[in-house]
């Protein structure tokens, strides 16, 4: 079993792979298991899933919030990020905001760069004072 840092890394991968084909979420699983020894838990599987359940509210919320970005020209690292911490923002009780946020900001600075997490940093930011603000 994944400890959730590394079951949310994992979903990450998965929502990032997604962005690049048109395979069901389920052969995406099924692929990264079978080519690459993938590990997957509940939590990982979930949050993949939910993040293209719900992909049309999630990507509105980083429109409204990404000042003047269009979501086709973000980076995919940053994309794929904020869909996950969206995710969690909307979905997950469990998770307190400023985790999502900052587990986020910490994936962007692994896989892309510093100047992207400070972007997924003030998107998310804005996100959660909207979302807090619609409760």
């Amino acid at each position: 079993m994944l400890n959730r840092k590394a079951a949310r890394e994992q979903a990450f991968v998965l929502i990032f792979e997604k962005i690049f084909n048109d395979l069901s979420c389920d052969e995406i699983i099924d692929l990264a298991v079978d080519v690459r020894e993938f590990e997957t838990d509940e939590y990982c599987v979930s949050v993949f899933t939910g993040v293209y359940d719900n992909i049309e509210k999630i990507d509105a919320l980083i429109s409204e919030n990404a000042n003047g970005w269009n979501i086709s020209r973000l980076g995919k690292v940053a994309l794929a990020v904020m869909r996950l911490a969206i995710f969690e923002l909307l979905f997950r009780d469990d998770i307190p905001a400023s985790v999502s946020v900052n587990e986020a900001v910490e994936l962007c600075k692994k896989f892309a760069t510093t100047e992207d997490a400070s972007f997924v940093n003030g998107v998310l930011g804005s996100v959660v004072k909207k979302v807090a603000g619609d409760k």
